[in-house]
């Protein structure tokens, strides 16, 4: 098994992405090549910083690392012996080498090689588990700025109808309620302000924490991507994640382990074979060395130790195989619930930009009209305002959860729609 070459791509593709300097703070707003803003680039800073994604690359090091270990010979054996008494034959020299049964060491390596496939295929488990935390972390992010823009606008814009209402009343054309009716709206539309500000920080620490970054460091607001639907094949999607999702992989490659440690357990029934040579020194000018070739077996009598070896790898190839089961079961599951969802946040997305958000605005224009008119009152206006807020901030949630559900359903498939769905723009 030929384990070296995904470490050597593996460790290209990290150093690929090292001259992004992630732990550069910049003032508020004022974003540089250094700091990440785009979704890239914080998945760039999360594979080369996050401590648990280094954590598991080094476990699978650590397995490579495995392999020619257990393909390896016990060490030799060297003896020396000395009689206290005058002999003919007064020092002895041996020199052993114990090899284990036929096709032993093999078997060793073959597992050790399965063991270090299965330990890749978690690294590669760990890396997408990674960056679905990061998109979601991000999208969350991204919200959060958008909301942040909406109320700041309608802040504004509620500032206004205060205005408007002033200069009415001042005209004696409406009542002082009115007035009042506008504050408690502008301290409203405040009071969500400042929640949506207080809470930056705590996405901003999360999102250091995955990148491995100072968790009091700031980081401007994000650049999201465009929203782009993209049709999903649910057959085809569960097909790919049967087939390509990496704890699925890693599991079949534990069963396959299993099996080896079974049949190398039956290797232990067979005894070792030594091969040495052995030197008789004698004393005096009329004694010579003598030399003999030299054959040891070990002697395999516990057998209920070996045959408890075979019964616990049966166990592990049913442990695993069970745990696969379980596996494909959740993650279908998992990935029919994330289809639906995702096709019903794009439902919602095309409801409230196409029809529901231009409609608002249109009643807003028309309800100021009115209102400046005297033919609505300012209840009818407030309400106008208040259903245009809430309609671009689901908007927004629905982008957001949209993009979020996208990126489990590419985590469970491992495979990159979004990527697929670029390519087939350029051709």
């Amino acid at each position: 098994m030929k384990v070296k070459l995904p470490l050597l791509v593996t460790g290209l593709y990290l150093l690929s992405i090292i001259p992004f300097n992630c732990f550069a703070d910049v003032p508020e707003n004022k974003p540089d090549a250094n700091t990440p803003v785009r979704l890239d680039d914080y998945l760039r800073c999360a594979a080369m910083n996050n401590a648990g994604l280094k954590a598991a690359f080094e476990q699978w090091k650590a397995a490579v690392e495995q392999v020619p270990q257990a393909k390896a010979l016990p060490e030799p054996q060297i003896s020396y012996g000395y009689a206290t008494e005058s002999t003919p034959q007064r020092k002895m020299f041996e020199a052993m080498q114990m090899f284990p049964w036929f096709g032993t060491i093999e078997a060793r390596g073959e597992v050790a090689s399965i063991e270090a496939k299965a330990a890749y295929k978690q690294f590669e488990a760990k890396k997408l588990e990674l960056f679905y935390e990061v998109k979601q972390t991000f999208y969350e992010y991204s919200y959060l700025a958008k909301a942040t823009d909406i109320t700041k606008e309608s802040l504004a814009l509620m500032r206004h109808f205060e205005e408007v209402a002033r200069t009415r009343y001042a005209t004696s054309a409406t009542a002082h309620p009115d007035i009042i009716r506008a504050q408690i709206e502008l301290a409203m539309v405040d009071n969500r302000l400042k929640g949506l500000e207080e809470l930056r920080p705590a996405i901003v620490a999360r999102l250091n924490s995955i990148l491995n970054r100072p968790t009091a460091g700031d980081l401007s607001w994000p650049v999201a991507p465009e929203y782009k639907e993209i049709t999903i094949d649910s057959q085809k999607l569960l097909a790919d994640a049967a087939k390509n999702n990496p704890q699925l992989q890693s599991l079949r490659y534990d069963i396959e382990a299993a099996r080896g440690s079974q049949k190398l357990a039956g290797k232990r029934f067979y005894p070792d074979i030594g091969i040495g040579v052995g030197v008789d020194s004698g004393m005096g000018d009329n004694m010579s060395d003598r030399v003999m070739a030299k054959v040891a077996l070990t002697i395999p009598i516990w057998r209920d130790n070996y045959k408890a070896m075979q019964r616990q790898a049966r166990a592990q190839i049913n442990k695993a195989t069970q745990e696969k089961i379980q596996l494909e079961n959740t993650i279908s599951a998992r990935v029919k619930q994330a289809v639906y969802e995702y096709q019903n946040s794009n439902r919602e997305i095309r409801l409230y930009r196409d029809i529901v958000i231009p409609k608002a605005k249109e009643m807003l224009a028309a309800s100021e009209t009115a209102y400046r008119g005297g033919t609505v009152d300012f209840l009818s206006l407030l309400d106008a305002q208040r259903s245009l807020l809430q309609y671009q901030l689901e908007y927004e949630k629905a982008v957001a959860e949209n993009a979020q559900r996208l990126a489990e359903i590419e985590m469970l498939a491992g495979v990159e729609l979004t990527k697929i769905k670029e390519r087939q723009e350029q051709q």
